[in-house]
């Protein structure tokens, strides 16, 4: 085979795009890092802006995984993960959230949740099927959809409905390609929940239309008020929805890279070949730090929920005191105000936030349809950063209103 130089190398300042495939050229770098370049050596920032806990994993957790590397526990594990993980799982979902699965067969631990929702997306996705995502919603979505040689289709939730998903917004965006639902409730960005009521005209829709449901559930333990509900256990679900969730949020587990997915056998299995062939099994030290939290760490679980409730509280009413119109956000850590009282686009108002406020935010415009207008603001961060971070917030929301004045 010969190459061209000239246009395949890089002699000269010749770009090496040329060896890429085209759809990944075609691929924005995520929305959320790119704006946090801008902040990069910057001083004095308040951050509101990367998903993931201020809080350190549990030391019991943290000395499991200690133990393990002392024992030398350092080799694979079965593809599908430690069976005493996957019976902890399985045992966990039963008892919190009314679903149950075969650890057997149908649970299989995974590099984060993110690597769950991957395989599932690989395992089932033929070339031109399309796959539903109501947005705003979490940013991977749509380019794994993408990778997976799916058609990523949005459905617009809206503010005036506390972003939930609606069945008729889902049944007009259903066409004979739809193949795939993909949810993510408590939602990222914009806190949204679904109560069992919410869910049953859903799942009327999808029994109807024959779909499958791939359902992040990874902020399930992060509810204010009530409990989260898994659409696998709504009636017939069961079998048609693969529940990914993982240990990040709600355990303080982030670097770790923790998830798992559950499903019918014949999903789990299709997703076990691509997972056993890519990355083999989810770390061993990881597995055993997992199955401690499951079993140990339920109680500071509860206390960082509850940390996390006081913060969504000081937050929510920080942001309406600045002038800004927020709606209560029901789970997850994440605040999603609305600026467009300020007459700026939610990207003009995060980098005046930054670089004139010091504070660090997410343009809603990231995360799809009905962003715009927003701004993510996460509460995963010290009481003292977020008080200040809100007075900072409405001192840039008075100063518009003088220069419009």
């Amino acid at each position: 085979m010969i190459i061209n130089n000239a246009q395949h190398t890089g002699d000269k300042g010749k770009s090496m795009n040329a060896y890429l495939a085209p759809l990944v050229r075609q691929i924005q770098p995520s929305g959320i890092r790119k704006f946090f370049d801008l902040a990069a050596g910057s001083k004095d920032i308040i951050s509101l802006g990367v998903g993931e806990p201020d809080f350190k994993t549990p030391w019991h957790v943290r000395e499991a995984c200690v133990y393990s590397l002392e024992r030398g526990f350092t080799g694979y594990t079965s593809n599908a993960g430690m069976p005493e993980l996957r019976e902890g799982i399985a045992e966990y979902l039963e008892t919190r959230f009314a679903v149950k699965y075969d650890p057997a067969n149908q649970i299989i631990a995974t590099v984060g949740g993110s690597e769950a929702i991957d395989l599932a997306l690989r395992a089932l996705i033929a070339p031109g099927d399309e796959i539903l995502i109501p947005e705003p919603c979490y940013i991977s979505y749509s380019p794994i959809t993408a990778i997976g040689g799916g058609i990523p289709v949005g459905i617009e939730t809206f503010g005036k409905n506390n972003f939930k998903l609606t069945a008729e917004d889902l049944e007009a965006k259903i066409t004979p390609r739809s193949k795939i639902l993909i949810l993510c409730y408590p939602s990222n960005p914009t806190g949204a929940i679904m109560s069992r009521e919410d869910w049953e005209p859903i799942a009327k829709v999808v029994e109807k239309h024959d779909l499958i449901v791939i359902s992040d559930e990874i902020y399930a333990e992060l509810t204010y008020g009530s409990n989260h509900v898994s659409f696998a256990s709504l009636p017939g679900m069961l079998d048609r929805t693969i529940l990914v969730s993982g240990f990040s949020k709600a355990f303080a587990m982030t670097g770790w890279r923790m998830g798992y997915a559950c499903g019918h056998p014949d999903l789990i299995s299709a997703m076990l070949k691509i997972h056993q062939y890519t990355v083999m099994c989810a770390p061993s030290m990881g597995q055993v730090a997992a199955l401690e939290a499951l079993t140990n760490g339920m109680e500071e679980k509860d206390r960082m929920t509850d940390s996390y409730n006081q913060r969504r509280r000081l937050i929510v009413k920080g942001l309406r005191d600045a002038g800004l119109e927020c709606h209560e956000p029901q789970g997850a850590f994440y605040a999603f105000p609305s600026i467009q009282a300020t007459g700026l686009t939610s990207d003009q108002f995060a980098q005046r936030l930054l670089l004139e406020y010091k504070v660090a935010a997410v343009p809603g415009s990231v995360f799809g349809l009905g962003g715009e207008g927003y701004l993510r603001c996460s509460y995963a961060t010290s009481v003292s950063q977020l008080n200040e971070a809100v007075e900072r917030i409405g001192a840039l929301v008075s100063q518009l209103a003088r220069e419009g004045a």
